[in-house]
């Protein structure tokens, strides 16, 4: 309970009851998966966007064959 209260200072009451009442929802009540979902919503959604020159561009897409790792196992 104290590490959930700790974290009102750093998020802010809404973040940590809206992080509770998630948790509720899902009937967990541990503080690992609050401050978790606290965690997660303080991470930046931001994507990195690299430039790849046109040698380096995928030119056939791969297929996904299982069967090519089976063959590898029986080796």
């Amino acid at each position: 309970m104290v590490d959930i209260l700790t974290t009102v200072l750093s998020d802010g009451l809404p973040a940590v009851e809206a992080a509770c009442g998630e948790a509720l929802r899902e009937g967990v009540h541990s503080a690992s998966v609050i401050l978790n979902i606290l965690a997660r919503q303080r991470q930046p959604m931001t994507s990195i966007s690299i430039l790849a020159p046109d040698a380096l561009r995928v030119r056939h897409e791969p297929t996904a064959d299982c069967s090519r790792y089976d063959n590898l196992r029986r080796l």
